[in-house]
């Protein structure tokens, strides 16, 4: 059987399934590994939180990333442009790596 074309079973246990919401995300990296936290900010509460961190090799972070662009683009073409609104390119928090200059 050619390994290009074998099935990949994937299992996913009840507690991951229900998924976390992320509303703010950090993303550092080093010359051998990225590490992507997934946290929440909310209103009127001073702190956010990290629930869920996820470290991947730079491989691995670019193929998130295209495949993430692809996602982005097919559902543009099926519902219509992503409007990113109230946020700023100088804000600190969101899509932000700390290399960045404040």
């Amino acid at each position: 059987m050619d390994p290009k074309k074998q099935k990949l079973n994937v299992k996913i246990d009840e507690k991951v399934g229900e998924g976390v919401y992320a509303n703010m995300f950090m993303i550092s990296n080093s010359a051998s590994e990225f590490v992507i936290d997934f946290g929440r900010i909310l209103p009127g509460i001073p702190n956010a939180k990290i629930y869920s961190r996820v470290l991947t090799t730079p491989q691995h972070a670019k193929q998130l990333y295209k495949i993430l662009e692809k996602n982005i683009e097919k559902f543009e073409t099926q519902f219509g442009e992503i409007k990113i609104t109230g946020q700023t390119n100088d804000k600190s928090v969101g899509f932000k790596s700390p290399l960045q200059s404040s």
